[in-house]
């Protein structure tokens, strides 16, 4: 077999094969060479899903005359200046490009064409190259600013065979839109705008400024302003690494991850490390199958990040990734854990679009008095106050507690949970968070009132937080007290959920759960975690058996600590079903007010939802 020299234009093309696999690549490098040229605004237009043309205008610094064949020749750039030795240092990048293989890939597969005017000489220049054929640089109508027009047209016509992996047109132009996005994320400082197929589909003003408030608020323009409203601020440093940015908090979730964004060094990157992170960070807080809404921007030194392993610089490597992973989880762990009982804005904003009838119409803002002089229309008045220990509804609604003066424990209702409960005298119930109980609604929700409008608590998902979190408590403390049962409590399994549970049964003893085997497939349960009260033992045992079996068997429980309280918390909650009365109730309001991340349940679902008096008006059209 004969070795063989590969001419040019094949080496061109088998390095554009790795560099552009798409039009969204294309986009990326003309957008990332803009902004390295010190571009303050951006325009992107596209037609065809980027095949037919790719316009990328910027008002950066543009280049010379002598300076656009220099940019078209493969592994010639200005992001890399030699050292006082004449080294480059690979592993000290600071810009977004340094390989000086885009363009040059970009001219041997299509048609392009560059117009470039460099603000000190006031003069445009336009070089073609098509299919690897560069033709001569030659004047070119002025841009009426610094700058550079890149037009990428026909994409892949010189390697036909690429089209046919391309996906549709639309699944394109999606792809372009996330990587527009995404660059307009890392550069608040900066205005964008998308044009797709001759309409406007993106505009962003540049931010006032780059900070951590320019950078939320152009977070917000992109994806949505109910992220803006429920994001949790991120700032952590650890041996020269520092991750800054914004986590939802947990009852802001969506159905993938596809919502997560990490940028090093002000680089867009995709890192598998990043779902780990965040599905450790949240993983007490959400179910399996949802996920938060991220965008960390983490900065470290050069030297410890390698940008130089992918071809299309989608990945880097760090030296120390153990540090890294470890702050990235420890920073979104503080942030949550000071979110207190906080839950998302946008769980109130669709009860009051649930809540608002079709096809009503505005009532006054004012009641109606009755008519004039000699009218004989009957005056509005107000209907005399309920008793307050009367039902709403007989039947179907819980009784209604008195007013707040009355709302002090009078020793002889019924006892508070665990009896630990106590209400505090000195502040108002209604000028606090969740306000003062007022009654509770088909024995499943309590209802409160603030000072500024009312509070809907779902009193299971509340009180199964609450317990979850007393057992974490416990657990780092002294462990988990044990209640013994006076009859033992025999459940029957399945024999392999039975053996599962038995298997790790020393383990569970450590989280205050003690069995022991009963016969084929049965179980003895003889003591449980005090904390828990009453609880269905059958159906806490199936679901850890269930639980268990997803794990991996080299994970001890410990390891999967949050799945199990959580499962055991869930069994052990109060119920929704259960009527509490009016000390019970505020009580439950209390200790969530003071216990972290009671604002959602085990699974991620909101324990209660505030709507604003101002709100409420809104759907009696009274404002």
């Amino acid at each position: 077999m004969t070795i063989r020299r590969l001419p040019l234009e094949t080496v061109n093309r088998i390095a554009a094969g790795e560099v552009i696999e798409r039009p969204a690549s294309v986009v990326k490098e003309l957008v990332e060479n803009a902004l390295d040229a010190g571009a303050r605004r951006i325009e992107v237009r596209i037609e065809g899903g980027g095949t037919r043309l790719i316009q990328v205008n910027d008002d950066g610094r543009g280049m010379s005359a002598e300076e656009l064949p220099l940019a078209l020749e493969r592994h010639a750039t200005s992001k890399l200046s030699p050292d006082e030795e004449g080294r480059y240092d690979l592993l000290a990048i600071g810009s977004l490009g340094f390989r000086g293989e885009a363009l040059p890939s970009i001219g041997s597969i299509a048609r392009l064409a560059i117009t470039s005017q460099s603000a000190d000489l006031g003069e445009a220049w336009r070089l073609e190259i098509d299919g690897g054929e560069m033709r001569p640089v030659k004047p070119a109508s002025t841009l009426g600013h610094s700058g550079t027009r890149v037009e990428v047209r026909d994409l892949f016509y010189a390697t036909p065979a690429r089209l046919k992996f391309l996906k549709t047109e639309r699944s394109e132009t999606m792809a372009v839109t996330d990587v527009v996005r995404q660059l307009a994320m890392t550069r608040a400082d900066a205005g964008f705008t998308l044009n797709v197929n001759g309409r406007s589909t993106l505009s962003l003003n540049p931010e006032k400024s780059d900070d951590e408030a320019g950078r939320k608020a152009r977070l917000a323009a992109i994806l949505g302003r109910e992220f803006g409203d429920n994001t949790l601020e991120i700032d952590a440093e650890r041996e020269g690494a520092r991750v800054t940015g914004f986590a939802a908090v947990p009852t802001f979730s969506r159905g993938s991850s596809r919502h997560q964004y990490l940028f090093v060094n002000g680089r867009p990157v995709k890192d598998r490390m990043l779902n780990g992170v965040v599905r450790a960070a949240y993983q007490d807080f959400l179910a399996r199958d949802r996920h938060p809404v991220v965008a960390l921007f983490l900065n470290v030194e050069p030297q410890r990040v390698d940008v130089n392993v992918h071809p299309a610089k989608a990945e880097v490597r760090f030296r120390d990734s153990g540090n890294v992973r470890g702050l990235l989880i420890s920073a979104l762990r503080h942030a949550l854990a000071g979110a207190g009982h906080r839950a998302s804005t946008t769980v109130s904003g669709f009860a009051l679009g649930a809540a608002q009838p079709e096809g009503a119409r505005p009532y006054p803002s004012a009641p109606y008095r009755g008519g004039g002089a000699g009218s004989a229309a009957p005056a509005w008045r107000p209907e005399p106050r309920p008793d307050y220990d009367q039902a709403l509804v007989d039947g179907y609604s819980a009784r209604v507690e008195a007013p707040e003066e009355d709302w002090r424990p009078r020793g002889d209702g019924e006892a508070p949970p665990e009896g630990e409960y106590r209400a505090e005298e000195e502040v108002p119930l209604t000028a606090r968070p969740l306000g003062a109980a007022r009654g509770q609604l088909h024995e499943t929700y309590i209802v409160a009132q603030t000072e500024d409008g009312i509070v809907i608590v779902d009193q299971h998902a509340a009180h199964e937080r609450l317990v979850y979190e007393r057992m974490k408590v416990a657990l780092d403390a002294k462990g988990v007290e044990r209640q013994s049962l006076l009859i033992p409590e025999i459940v029957d399994l399945e024999p392999d959920d039975a053996r599962r549970l038995l298997e790790r049964s020393h383990e569970l003893a450590e989280l205050g759960l003690v069995i022991e085997p009963f016969g084929e497939g049965a179980v003895a349960v003889r003591e449980v975690p005090a904390l828990l009260g009453k609880l269905d033992a059958g159906g806490m045992l199936r679901d850890l058996a269930d639980e268990i079996a997803d794990y991996d068997e080299a994970l001890s429980l410990k390891e999967k600590l949050g799945e199990v309280c959580g499962t055991m918390a869930c069994h052990g909650s109060v119920r929704a079903g259960r009527r509490l009365n009016g000390p019970e109730m505020n009580a439950l309001l209390r200790e969530m007010e003071a216990t972290p991340h009671s604002g959602q349940c085990n699974h991620g679902r909101p324990t209660y939802v505030e709507l604003k008096l101002k709100d409420i008006e809104r759907l009696f059209g009274r404002r």
